[in-house]
């Protein structure tokens, strides 16, 4: 991007709360506290590519189960975190004071001792010695204190609330609905640190497992400079547009959210060059760093890494990975859409023009055909993409990865061939006065490798279905070749001296990325860890089961003041906490919680569904005020006061708020039980209706709306998310019969495939459970038979009343946590009605016709 020279932007500030953020602020002068700040990051990466690789178990050493390899990532973040986030602002932040280096040495002695003593540990289960107990209580403290400097206070006080709850749980100062018994220091420590149900549970097994490999790829991509890249092909797509830099802020954004996780960090990078070019063609300061806040936000919500709450959602739903993207892939894109559309109407609003071109405009026929022919020759290139790897896989059989090794390198030689051709991208100067924006028929071929690793890491995701980790692992090992080689290879390419000089250059770029990757994970290693302390409690003390009594009391039973609930608490804890950390909080919480209650209400909402909700709502917390980190940022770069910054992004946000209400009862939104055509639909009405639901809340859509026009476009809007809801108003969506009659109805409807049962009975903890369960049957046979084959149920009759006998061992029915001796009291079976899609006519009509009362009075 060319631009005049002018005062550059001051990054200091930015890159402090960047590093206060997300990697430590410590940055000492001395050659051994850099040494260790520089080698120990280094060597974390290099022993999670080892652990993550297939070669452990293929030369038979240096492979740990999965309890060794979480205790030493947990040894490698409490490290980091003593040493590079300095106690308090007070502290030095130039040299490491010995208190931290003896508090990182202890700290990483506690967290491998589950792998230094895993035979003796593995011997004794349940049986601690003192030395373990010790071991157990400091270890628990030095993460408390490591979460305390790499996140604040709050994650570390929500923390301690939790444990003082399991130390004294039975006081009687507490609510009596909240007692519970209580435990002993041994037991708690056993629970919290020498097994696997508290801090080295399952979120930094995630950590470890996946997260980690997925922030190092995106660190090294763009330590490449991909992140460069995007930004400059948003600005040739959009810049020219009606608030054209706010569109590619949008897209730009969308881009580098693919690879960072960090919303924060996202404002930063895109931030700095977007948002004062936003200001010159009119955006305010307060609505340009809004635009950025919201765009970045939203990057934590796009697909494949999601803030790493993707891999946690893969195990505490217990999903395929590939199902979580599905799930998630249709709102983020909607959303990110919707976001755009915002921005355009902020735009005419305020009749902004765009940047100037760089080539004259060309007339929309040929701008559309030219954009139709680049997306029709994608496809293409990817079928035959597909087709080459099945071929390679038919001809070379046992040989194929050594044939596709190479498919990928001189694919990899081919598109940086073409790259050299072109200058590698630019910023500038965005301060000064913009000449003109960057061709994209340059800028694409700039770095079309770019698209090598994320291919690989798509192909084995989506295609070969692998782990995320060893996907990870193998698009890591891509990129690390990628940054030792684009350099010298474009100067060879160009033929340019100094080839060697390159080659060195391209290594210490490997060894920056690799560095920068570990130090990201710092907070999510070290929040992780805080989390399962959270976990832990709930486990041992069954507070799951009390705040499902709580939460029924307070609601009175009514879904959507639970999801108020819900929504309220994660946004009241992201505050404080970290986008992956809020979500295991919350959802070890209330996911259960209100699916039981949503059962109990007669409404079934899938657990994906609830996971999805509680994750939304947490990322909005970085736009909140007056909290909202991402909102400080912004307004760091605009030069405008954050609190405003922050409405103004909160306002900018409600689509993204919207949205997971919607999920609930619209479970479409998702792509749950949809096909491929149902899916296209689903897309295109739920587009239009965001799109609208922006211009009634916006309150303009092809001219100024009227306050009764905006009303009627949020009605529309309502109408087309969730149609259902006038139907369900005309004709019932269930009709209901008595229990009794189950077994004879199912006789007499062989071709009914499911049921939707009523049932209700006393659980083991001595609770009354009311619930509604929906149960497949088998498709021929007896009704018991059906019930049997098709959900594991076996049912009796009591004097005319329908009860469970028994549960087949894990059956649909066990699943659902049926328990014997329920009684069926009731079912529901489908209505034949029209399609709840005929209400999109009036809505359309609607739509047309405020679209025509505009146009008229634009002509006027």
């Amino acid at each position: 991007m060319s631009t005049e020279n002018s005062t550059a932007l001051d990054t200091d500030k930015l890159n402090e709360m960047v590093a206060e953020a997300d990697t430590g602020k410590r940055a000492p002068h001395g050659r051994f506290a850099l040494g260790l700040l520089f080698l120990v990051p280094l060597c974390w990466s290099l022993f999670q590519l080892w652990i993550g690789s297939p070669l452990p178990s293929q030369f038979g050493f240096g492979f740990l189960n999965d309890t060794q390899s979480r205790a030493l990532h947990l040894a490698f973040a409490v490290t980091l975190a003593f040493m590079a986030f300095p106690a308090f602002r007070s502290s030095p932040t130039k040299h490491i004071p010995i208190i931290d280096y003896a508090l990182a040495a202890i700290g990483a002695f506690c967290a491998s001792y589950l792998f230094l003593f895993n035979d003796e540990l593995a011997m004794r289960p349940g049986l601690p010695t003192t030395l373990d107990l010790v071991v157990a209580g400091t270890g628990l403290l030095l993460t408390l204190e490591a979460a305390r400097r790499s996140l604040g206070p709050p994650l570390m006080m929500v923390a301690i609330v939790f444990l003082l709850y399991v130390f004294f749980g039975d006081s009687s100062w507490l609510p009596e609905i909240l007692r519970w018994k209580g435990a002993s220091f041994e037991k708690a420590m056993t629970h919290m640190w020498l097994t696997t149900e508290g801090v080295f549970g399952i979120a930094l097994g995630v950590s470890s497992g996946f997260v980690f490999l997925f922030v190092l790829f995106g660190a090294l991509l763009n330590q490449a400079g991909a992140g460069n890249y995007f930004i400059q092909v948003a600005f040739a797509l959009l810049g020219h547009m009606r608030g054209g830099p706010a569109k590619a802020a949008v897209l730009s954004s969308a881009m580098t959210g693919l690879i960072s996780g960090s919303s924060i960090a996202n404002v930063v990078t895109t931030g700095t060059f977007t948002i004062p070019l936003m200001k010159k063609v009119g955006f305010s300061p307060e609505k340009a760093g809004a635009v950025e806040v919201s765009s970045s936000v939203n990057g934590v919500i796009m697909p494949p890494v999601m803030g790493a709450v993707a891999f946690l959602m893969v195990e505490y739903v217990g999903i395929p990975y590939i199902e979580v993207v599905k799930h998630a892939f249709l709102p983020a894109t909607i959303s990110y859409i919707a976001l755009l559309y915002i921005v355009h109407l902020e735009a005419l609003k305020a009749d902004m023009r765009g940047l100037p071109r760089s080539t004259p405009a060309r007339p929309w026929k040929i701008a559309l055909l030219r954009s139709g022919i680049i997306m029709s020759s994608m496809m293409i290139l990817a079928g035959a993409l597909y087709y080459l790897v099945l071929g390679i896989k038919w001809a070379l059989g046992d040989w194929s990865n050594i044939g596709l090794l190479l498919l990928v390198v001189l694919g990899y030689f081919a598109l940086l061939y073409i790259s050299a051709q072109s200058k590698d991208p630019d910023m500038g100067d965005t301060n000064g006065e913009i000449v003109k924006l960057p061709v994209f028929a340059d800028i694409y071929r700039s770095g079309l490798y770019y698209l090598v690793p994320l291919i690989v890491l798509v192909w084995f995701l989506m295609v070969e279905r692998k782990s995320p980790g060893l996907s990870a692992f193998w698009a890591s090992m891509l990129m690390a070749f990628i940054l030792i080689t684009q350099k010298p290879l474009k100067a060879w390419f160009r033929q340019h001296n100094g080839i060697g000089a390159q080659f060195k250059e391209g290594a210490w770029d490997l060894i920056e990325g690799l560095n920068t990757g570990a130090r990201n994970m710092i907070g999510i290693g070290v929040a992780t860890a805080t989390a399962g302390i959270i976990v832990g409690t709930v486990t041992l003390t069954g507070v799951g089961q009390v705040m499902a009594e709580f939460v029924e009391l307070i609601s009175g039973g009514v879904l959507i003041i639970m999801l108020l609930m819900v929504a309220l608490i994660s946004l009241v804890l992201g505050m404080g906490l970290p986008t992956t950390a809020n979500y295991i909080v919350v959802s070890s919480l209330m996911a259960s919680v209100v699916v039981e209650l949503g059962a109990q209400s007669g409404l079934i909402v899938p657990m994906i569904a609830i996971h999805m909700f509680v994750f939304y709502f947490g990322i909005m917390a970085d736009v909140t005020p007056p909290v909202g980190l991402a909102s400080f940022a912004a307004a760091a770069v605009s030069g405008g006061d954050p609190i405003k910054t922050g409405f103004t992004a909160f306002f900018y946000s409600m689509r993204t708020a919207l949205l997971p209400f919607l999920f609930i009862f619209n479970t479409d939104l998702l792509l749950i039980d949809v096909t491929w055509y149902q899916g296209v639909v689903v897309f295109f009405v739920a587009l239009a209706a965001m799109l609208i639901f922006a211009a009634g809340t916006q309150g303009y859509f092809f001219a100024r709306s009227k306050r009764w026009e905006s009303l009627v476009l949020l009605l529309v809007a309502f109408t087309l998310f969730r149609p259902g809801f006038w139907l369900d108003q005309i004709i019932a969506p269930h009709e209901h019969y008595q229990g009794s009659e189950l077994t004879q109805y199912i006789d007499q409807h062989p071709d009914l495939a499911s049921v939707r049962l009523a049932v209700e009975g006393e659980n083991l903890d001595g609770r009354w459970i009311q619930k509604t369960v929906d149960l497949p049957l088998s498709a021929s046979g007896s009704a018991t038979d059906r019930l049997l084959d098709g959900s594991g149920l076996e049912v009796r009759d009591e004097d005319g009343r329908i009860y469970i006998d028994n549960i087949a061992w894990g059956s649909i029915a066990e699943q659902m946590q049926l328990d014997f001796d329920w009684e069926i009291t009731g079912f529901d079976v489908e209505n034949e009605r029209p399609a709840k899609e005929w209400f999109f006519i009036p809505a359309f009509l609607l739509v047309f016709w405020i679209i025509r009362r505009q146009k008229k009075r634009l002509a006027a």
